[in-house]
Order: C-alpha cells, then sequence, then structure tokens
C-alpha cells in the first residue's frame, strides 16, 4: 500500500490553511457580478486545462472560477512548468467570453496583470511590477524576483463561438528551500505581513472583474479603458535593455520604449529602429533602476 502524502492533509501545515470555499462563493458571487461560479478542488493538473476542456465541450460560461490548492501540471508561457507545495499559492483561472474585438483580446493577460498588480499593493502591502507580457514581480532579497504569472488561451465553444481561459498563479508563501528556481519569489519572501490567501484571492478576483468591466465598457479599446495607461505606468520593463526571444528562434535587443495600441512592447535597436515584439520571452539585460549598484551585475 502506497504510503499516504502528508500534504493530502489540508491541516498538515497550519500555515498554510485550505481555502474557504463557501466563504468566497459568499463574498464574490452576487447577482451583479462578473463572477458566476467559484469552485475549489484539493489538486488538479492544470486549473486553465481543466476550464478549457469544459468550456471546449459548451459546458462553461463566462465567469466561471475554477481554483486548485495543488497543481500538478500548471503551465507557464511556451508550456513552462508550474509546480508548487500544497495550499503554498493561488493557482486559479477564470472563463471570459469578450464582446470586444477578437483583435483586442491580447490586452487580456496585460489587463489581468494590471488588476492582480493593483491588488495585491492593496491587500498584501507589497510593491510589484509587471514584466512583459504576463509576469508579476517583486522585490525579495534585494533582488527582483517573479512572484506570479498569467496566461490566456482562446477557446472555442462548439457553437462556432470562442472565449478565454485566463489563469493566474501567484506564490503566497514559498519559502526560500521551496523556490523552483532562484529566480522565483513570493508574498511572504518580499516583505508581506500576512499569507492568508481567503482576502487576496477576493481582491484579485474583485480587481480582475473592476478592470475587466471597464475594458469591456471601452469595447476593448486600451485608451478608453485606461488599460494601456495603467500597464504602462508598473511595466519594469519598459526603459530597460532586453533580449527578446521570438517564435523561429530569432533574438532581438534593444531598449524597451513603448507598449503600443495592440499590446506589442517596441524595442528600438542601438541604430534606433523601432521594432514591435508581438510574441516572446523578455530576458531583462538592465538592472532595475532601484537596485543599489553593488549588488548589479554585468550584462
Amino acid at each position: 500500500m502506497t504510503p499516504k502524502d502528508p500534504s493530502d492533509n489540508p491541516w498538515s501545515d497550519l500555515d498554510r490553511p485550505p481555502l474557504n470555499a463557501a466563504a468566497l462563493r459568499r463574498a464574490l458571487l452576487r447577482p451583479e457580478s462578473l463572477w458566476t461560479s467559484l469552485e475549489v478542488v484539493a489538486e488538479t493538473g492544470s486549473t486553465n486545462t481543466d476550464l478549457a476542456a469544459r468550456a471546449a465541450r459548451g459546458e462553461a460560461r463566462e465567469g466561471e472560477v475554477l481554483v486548485a490548492e495543488r497543481q500538478t501540471a500548471g503551465r507557464g508561457r511556451l508550456e513552462r512548468a508550474w509546480t508548487a507545495p500544497a495550499r503554498s499559492g493561488l493557482f486559479f483561472s477564470v472563463l471570459l467570453t469578450p464582446a470586444a474585438p477578437a483583435r483586442r483580446w491580447g490586452w487580456l493577460p496585460l489587463l489581468a496583470g494590471v488588476a492582480t498588480a493593483a491588488a495585491l499593493a492593496r491587500t498584501a502591502g507589497v510593491d510589484t511590477a509587471l514584466k512583459w507580457p504576463n509576469d508579476v514581480l517583486v522585490r525579495a532579497g534585494g533582488e527582483e524576483r517573479k512572484l506570479g504569472g498569467i496566461l490566456a488561451e482562446r477557446v472555442a465553444h462548439p457553437d462556432g463561438t470562442a472565449s478565454v481561459v485566463l489563469g493566474i498563479g501567484l506564490n503566497v508563501s514559498l519559502r526560500e528551500d521551496e523556490l523552483p528556481v532562484p529566480t522565483a519569489g513570493s508574498l511572504t519572501l518580499a516583505g508581506a505581513p500576512g499569507a492568508d490567501r481567503d482576502p487576496l484571492l477576493r481582491s484579485v478576483l474583485r480587481s480582475l472583474e473592476e478592470w475587466y468591466g471597464r475594458w469591456h465598457a471601452a469595447d476593448g479599446d486600451p485608451e478608453a479603458s485606461r488599460i494601456r495607461e495603467a500597464y504602462t505606468a508598473g511595466c519594469a520593463t519598459l526603459g530597460r535593455r532586453v533580449r527578446a526571444l521570438l517564435p523561429g528562434g530569432r533574438e532581438l535587443v534593444g531598449e524597451a520604449v513603448a507598449v503600443d495600441g495592440d499590446g506589442r512592447l517596441v524595442l528600438a535597436s542601438a541604430e534606433g529602429v523601432q521594432e514591435p515584439v508581438e510574441a516572446g520571452d523578455i530576458v531583462h539585460l538592465r538592472p532595475a533602476p532601484e537596485e543599489p549598484p553593488e549588488a548589479r551585475s554585468g550584462e
């Protein structure tokens, strides 16, 4: 008989209590709310995969929220794995069916970044920044570290319409010895005074509802909804020298000078030529401005 994993007991770590699904539903599921259902599961491979499968079968509606206490096959950009101990973070996906033109749906992960950063600053009391296109950053141990990531996936419905599954993963109470990579961080390591995931999840979902409502009311216009303005203000990538690893193996190095109207990162080469990047992996080369000189490494 296989020994039972102690982490299967939701109270095995009193510093990481389970989410209170009933209280979350009472707080978030209101007649006028965007959120229509909220489910918390003990474990799954990927909340994005599960919710996308439901939507593809026509079994999900806009506003569904799926939360996992533990993911065993969480995915980030470029199919990178995302794993963490049970109840050490927030791992959830939401289903959105935008009425805005499909060409503007690329703003959804950036919108989610703005909403998440605002919620964490307000509720966790830590300063956050955004790395284009989908990472949330904090400073821990004097270094810039990745706190979480956002993944948006388009899903076709049986009736020919489409939705977007938006997945958000955030490290809340990860300790130094639990980090999957040295560049990862958590709210605890960033000095957050508390790691209660219930108010954090409520705050992120309410912030996401607010920003999505603005964007939706503006028919997806990033200017009228002020999404572009807010994202630009919080984006740590802008003003930095970066390397963009592009599809097909091409690389582009330059200064990140803008996020354009389509949500693309605009890089300026040493010769002054500007090129928008629609999709790619971004590596920050120039240290963050607030980093002390003695902590900086060469490019």
